[in-house]
């Protein structure tokens, strides 16, 4: 049994659509990023990957690559869900918090829980995802940006 951390970050800007947990949200800001800058999805794949040992998401899917421009992070999230299985192991659960002050997410949360899980081949109830405001504090209290941060606990077969 072993746990990963994970944490995410990105300026919110217009002109970009605001993708969390593989659902677009309408709201007139969006991530900037290399890829869509789903700060959740990102949060989740180095969480999944710190927790096997296996580097982090800049190892696997640098920016520099051009390979990933505007790249689909639950696409992300599903390659690295395979990595995991190949290095044996099994994911028991994942804890996800994002904070952005607004707009208000509870009406896409149950969608994210389903987007993560099935790019990942677990049951939704095995995924959880909050939603927090920073309280008027900071970049992301200002409106300027948005974070993630997941905890994850995966099981190796076997054992």
């Amino acid at each position: 049994m072993r746990t990963g951390l994970g944490f995410d970050s990105h300026r919110l800007v217009e002109g970009r659509k605001l993708i969390l947990g593989g659902t677009e949200i309408p709201f007139e800001k969006g991530l900037l990023g290399h890829s869509d800058a789903d700060v959740l999805a990102h949060a989740v794949t180095d969480a999944l990957l710190g927790a096997c040992a296996l580097g982090d998401i800049g190892s696997h899917f640098p920016d520099s690559d051009p390979a990933y421009k505007d790249a689909d992070s639950m696409v992300l999230l599903k390659k690295t869900g395979d990595t995991v299985k190949e290095n044996g192991f099994t994911v028991g659960n994942i804890d996800a918090t994002i904070i952005i002050e607004r707009p208000k997410l509870s009406p896409y949360i149950r969608k994210m829980r389903e987007n993560i899980a099935n790019a990942l081949g677990i049951d939704a109830d095995h995924v959880s995802v909050k939603a927090k405001t920073n309280e008027g504090m900071g970049d992301i209290g200002a409106g300027n940006a948005a974070a993630a941060i997941c905890s994850v606990l995966v099981l190796k077969d076997g054992k």
